[in-house]
């Protein structure tokens, strides 16, 4: 009886061996990645063209091969921002679906609260759409930003704002989130090292609609800049709401989370141009369409996906697809996530799509530092400085 049992034991691990051995979302044909995204929410603006984008140019290297023979398959599920459906999905994407990486995860507390279903796989989390310090910090060797932080954009900018734009009084309006944290932060820190002052802070839920309230105090205490982290449609509304209030001199500074199209184009319909500025870790589209790359991709995605024009969301989208692919193409064929890693600690290389430097190493998982800082004009976003 004994004997038959260790031969039994026997058996079942020669069975389950060479599953175990198996990377998780590999295969010899196949590789699969995840994306938990903001479809149906306030951040569908990034997350809707961010999916149409990447999945554009995955299928062109589907369609040329895929990469050492395996076919890239995305599956995306839609959180709709809410931390609750983002668990849900994640659990979905790494316990059902299997899948090796994820890629273009949205929202600050949302990858936060799937970071713990990855990290006991180690689950690659590749460019997430939020520029949270969280996203690398603490290190994990399977964290990878895709720019500089919101935290050091933010900082970047507000300095920016102070010595070359004459700033004096800041106040605030953000969402109680991580994300609107990191903005809070990053402004405070740069108004008590100047010696400034900070006015009111207003915060706000994901679905609030009026700021005449909000924007009444920001007059009152008399700030002449606003950093400001809610979402897109209720950015575009704060800023227009107080134009007809009246304020026109008070500035307004956006994070990467409102360096969108969306906006520069909605406050445009809104008849508000100026004063409106952003620091992120890419440059817009628009103004370099006359690159010679940049343009082939344009007529790439508008013949793809019928879409007149791919804005913010649609150039993260595809940059990030873009490094996902070459981590990929430099693992080689044995893929695994330890080969994976260390590919994408190997990128180096110019990305005229994100028109920012991808850098990676074993120390830095932050792949583009720098930081440009752009200001709306006449419903387009124009590069006014660029810090390295």
């Amino acid at each position: 009886m004994k004997a038959i049992t260790i031969m039994a034991a026997v058996a079942a691990l020669t069975l389950t061996t060479p599953v175990l051995a198996q990377t998780q979302g590999v295969t010899d044909t196949e590789v699969k990645i995840g994306g938990a995204h903001d479809l149906s929410g306030i951040f569908a603006p990034f997350s809707v063209p961010a999916v149409s984008a990447a999945k554009q140019y995955l299928d062109k290297v589907n369609a040329a091969g895929g990469v050492h023979g395996r076919q890239i398959t995305y599956i995306v599920e839609d959180h709709g921002y809410q931390v609750p459906k983002a668990v849900q999905a994640a659990n979905k994407l790494v316990n059902r679906d299997q899948v090796f990486a994820m890629l273009l995860n949205l929202g600050t507390p949302h990858n936060i609260a799937m970071f713990q279903l990855m990290e006991p796989k180690g689950i690659p989390n590749i460019s997430p759409i939020t520029a949270a310090q969280q996203m690398v910090e603490p290190f994990a060797p399977w964290k990878f930003a895709g720019t500089a932080s919101y935290y050091d954009a933010v900082k970047a900018t507000t300095e920016y704002m102070v010595d070359e734009e004459g700033a004096k009084k800041f106040c605030l309006m953000i969402l109680p989130t991580d994300f609107g944290k990191a903005i809070e932060v990053a402004v405070k820190e740069t108004v008590d090292e100047r010696g400034l002052e900070i006015g009111v802070e207003t915060a706000h839920k994901p679905d609030e609609t009026d700021f005449t309230g909000a924007l009444g105090k920001v007059r009152e205490a008399g700030c002449d800049t606003v950093g400001m982290a809610l979402g897109i449609s209720q950015m575009i509304n704060a800023i227009s709401t107080a134009r007809k209030l009246g304020m026109d001199d008070v500035r307004f500074l956006l994070s990467g989370a409102g360096f969108h199209t969306v906006v520069a184009k909605g406050l445009a319909g809104q008849g508000v141009t100026d004063g409106v500025y952003a620091g992120a870790g890419w440059q817009d589209l628009e103004a370099r369409l006359g690159d010679p790359a940049v343009a082939e991709w344009v007529a790439e995605y508008k013949e793809a996906t019928g879409e007149d024009y791919p804005g913010t969301g649609a150039l993260l989208g595809r940059s990030a697809a873009g490094i996902l692919v070459a981590a990929l193409e430099a693992a080689g064929p044995d893929l695994t996530q330890e080969s994976f890693i260390a590919a994408m600690e190997s990128l180096n290389y110019p990305d005229p799509i994100s028109g920012n430097t991808v850098t990676f190493s074993a120390e830095d998982h932050i792949g583009a530092d720098e930081v440009f800082v752009s200001k709306i004009d006449n419903g387009s976003w124009k590069l006014v400085k660029t810090i390295e």
